[in-house]
């Protein structure tokens, strides 16, 4: 079974978030899924076998199984349009059902998916404590239109928003640390955001919790991010565009389209671009 290498949410043919895809008849062990997880070295692997009219659809990062991904979930929309053709999929993941669109056009592969429902709510300050404290900011650092929050959108995370973009660039931390307090939390990322206008974001997303120090582009905490918006009450327009992985040299481009129905599905689109095997 050969693992396909995909970028998902680049920046025409450079940046993005690199991750595995394995399309296959059945799914492996959870064992060996997660061994390939491991080897393949991305924050995420995306493993999907057909299940009636859908796929079913699991994530494992290096260390541990996902209840959604993002970026995953844009690759594996980029190998099924490859495979089968333009379409839409609908995706059967263990906590929901999504879909994700798959589309060719001029030598270009974009994608979209439909994230699961998103739901926020406010963070305790214990919890923004010791996340400031292991991120190596203080509470002057933090941006008072963006409060800290549990933000959901198929899987939890925290949200900070943060005053400058150079507040953003000096993010550093301790890998065992953040896992430590992730794993703790329940949480899967944590995602530090600097608002350029009310719609354009830089962001990164420390991902202690899979082994991974930072994502270079995180579709689900874009989508959670963009719900907890809404509940906001935040001028987005209907849709907002996030600059990710500057600051690792992975430039990355997401976009989400938010409906004015609360709670509801964001849509989070991007495009892909194939890596060498």
């Amino acid at each position: 079974m050969a693992v396909q290498k995909i970028a998902a949410f680049s920046d025409g043919d450079m940046g993005g978030n690199p991750a595995g895809v394995l399309i296959a008849e059945n799914h492996p062990s959870d064992s060996d899924m997660q061994r390939i997880a491991a080897e393949v070295g991305f924050s995420e692997t995306a493993f999907a076998a057909p299940l009636k009219d859908a796929f079913r659809v699991r994530y494992f990062a290096p260390e541990s199984e996902v209840p959604f991904c993002g970026h995953a979930t844009i690759a594996l929309g980029a190998a099924l349009a490859l495979r089968n053709g333009d379409g839409i999929f609908t995706l059967v993941l263990n906590e929901s059902e999504i879909t994700v669109e798959g589309r060719r056009q001029d030598g270009v592969i974009s994608a979209a998916l439909q994230s699961p429902p998103t739901h926020s709510a406010k963070a305790s300050p214990q919890l923004v404590s010791d996340a400031l404290d292991l991120l190596g900011y203080t509470n002057d650092d933090l941006a008072p239109h963006i409060p800290p929050a549990y933000i959901n959108g198929g899987a939890n995370h925290l949200v900070l928003g943060l005053k400058t973009r150079e507040a953003l660039a000096a993010m550093e931390y301790d890998l065992a640390s953040g896992r430590e307090l992730m794993n703790r939390e329940g949480l899967v990322t944590i995602l530090l955001v600097y608002t350029e206008t009310p719609q354009r974001f830089h962001t990164r997303n420390p991902f202690a919790s899979g082994g991974v120090y930072e994502d270079p582009a995180t579709g689900a905490a874009t989508a959670a991010f963009a719900g907890y918006l809404r509940d906001l009450g935040w001028p987005h327009n209907g849709v907002i565009d996030v600059v990710q992985g500057e600051d690792m040299g992975m430039r990355s481009l997401l976009r989400a389209e938010i409906s004015p129905i609360r709670g509801s599905s964001i849509r989070v689109s991007g495009t892909a671009r194939f890596m060498e095997p």
